[in-house]
């Protein structure tokens, strides 16, 4: 290994140790990404990395609009109406409530893309239950956290991951994020997500047992008896059926390029049609929630530009900054290393493909971050060795949404110990046993060609 490689590789765990020690997230990516880079002589590099991916509309639109449009589900309600109709079947039986409850974020986490939303709106109703069901607080807060982040994100064609799967695949016919929502991911993220479920539902008893025997004080369920109203539970749905209707291979109808990108000179489509695509589905989605809930009509764009404020301070910060990390690996030879051990014994691709994105989600929290950051790093070997290259983004993305379910500096975690009153860590550790089952057998299969 080359002295700038490993010279890479300390600065990753001195980052690691500082982000375990808490210092910011971001802080410690940029300024690790720096000094990796300016030792490989390459520090205006990662600098103008950063400047280039803090104006990139691939990843500022469709995070920033699903953002706000999540925001205004909450604003208006609507996310709880699908939370209760989801929810509400289980009230009674307390045998099916982990599955359940993990089922229903999960459902709830593919239209709404994001994971904090998505345990920000399920979290109130649900904790309740499994608490009144003698569950304590940190197996209410794992079943929570797997739910919301484990991978429902990926079966929308709006999520980040895709699109960049898709920029390194131009041409390929499983390329386009519908097509990936719709073939290539499914397998290996309801793999995953079958057998986390099945591990989580199984611990939850040993933890029972051993040492997580509930206090006597138990809340009970929410016991609001407002009606749930269809209409506005299918609201967070529309983005998503409207995504799907309009891309690959439906084709049901489709939005003239005047609205989002125009066709270039040549007549071919402009790349930033896709990604424009996604925020004007957003946009549908908020002025559906504004019809069908007039009376917070008044506020919604409001409430979408504040949470498109966050999801840039929360989500597309951690990106920016991630990927300036990546750019300072790949400059300092780590790619180039990677690449020579896969064609040495090529039999360690799928394993890598999976796990070195779930080790960087885990430091720097963000699945997004690091399927952005590392996919590339796979790609040019996949080709060489004659693997699809979609089919290993697909196992990409779900081991970096596997290492960001059991980061502790995750949103989606500290928003999980938020509500259930449970140190990050703890939820951090209780949940990477069944994502570490599953991303084994996810990558048992894939190698076995099964999945």
């Amino acid at each position: 290994m080359e002295g700038t490689s490993l010279m890479a590789l300390v600065v990753l765990v001195v980052a690691a140790v500082l982000i375990l020690r808490g210092w910011d997230v971001r802080l410690v990516l940029f300024g690790a990404a720096l000094l990796i880079g300016a030792g490989a002589g390459e520090g205006s590099r990662i600098v103008r990395t950063f400047l280039i991916t803090f104006s990139n509309e691939k990843f500022v639109v469709p995070i920033c609009s699903a953002m706000g449009f999540a925001y205004v589900l909450r604003h208006t309600g609507c996310d709880q109406h699908l939370v209760r109709l989801l929810l509400r079947p289980l009230r009674p039986v307390r045998a099916v409530l982990i599955p359940g409850v993990i089922l229903a974020a999960f459902v709830v986490n593919m239209p709404v893309i994001s994971q904090t939303s998505t345990a920000a709106c399920v979290g109130p109703v649900a904790i309740p239950l499994l608490r009144a069901a003698g569950y304590s607080p940190a197996t209410s807060g794992v079943c929570l956290l797997l739910g919301s982040s484990v991978g429902g994100e990926l079966l929308n064609p709006g999520a980040p991951e895709l699109l960049t799967i898709a920029a390194a695949n131009e041409g390929h016919p499983w390329a386009p994020p519908t097509q990936q929502a719709r073939i290539t991911l499914p397998p290996v993220v309801l793999v995953q997500l079958t057998v986390a479920l099945l591990v989580c539902w199984w611990l939850a008893r040993w933890w029972w047992e051993r040492a997580d025997r509930p206090p006597e004080d138990i809340p009970e369920p929410d016991p609001s008896s407002e009606p749930i109203r269809l209409s506005a539970a299918l609201v967070p749905l529309v983005p998503l059926v409207l995504l799907f209707l309009t891309g690959p291979p439906l084709h049901w109808w489709e939005i003239p390029p005047s609205w989002v990108a125009p066709d270039r000179p040549d007549g071919s489509r402009d790349p930033a049609y896709h990604t424009r695509l996604i925020g004007l589905a957003m946009l549908v989605g908020v002025v559906s929630a504004a019809l069908v809930v007039p009376s917070k009509a008044r506020d919604c764009m409001q409430q979408f530009f504040e949470g498109a404020g966050y999801g840039f301070a929360r989500i597309v910060s951690l990106i920016v900054t991630a990927h300036c990390l990546g750019t300072a690996m790949e400059v300092a030879g780590v790619a180039q290393e990677l690449g020579r051990w896969i064609s040495r014994a090529p039999e360690l691709l799928i394993p890598l493909a999976a796990l070195i994105p779930l080790l960087f989600a885990v430091l720097c929290g963000s699945g997004m971050a690091s399927t952005q950051s590392l996919y590339g790093f796979f790609h040019e070997p996949a080709v060489a060795l004659g693997v699809d290259p979609v089919e290993l983004g697909a196992l990409t993305a779900v081991g970096s949404a596997a290492g960001r379910t059991m980061s502790p500096v995750a949103a989606v975690t500290l928003m999980c110990a938020q509500l259930t009153g449970t140190p990050p860590f703890l939820l951090a550790r209780r949940v990477c046993w069944p994502l570490l089952a599953g991303i084994t057998v996810v990558i048992v299969l894939r190698c076995l060609r099964l999945v």
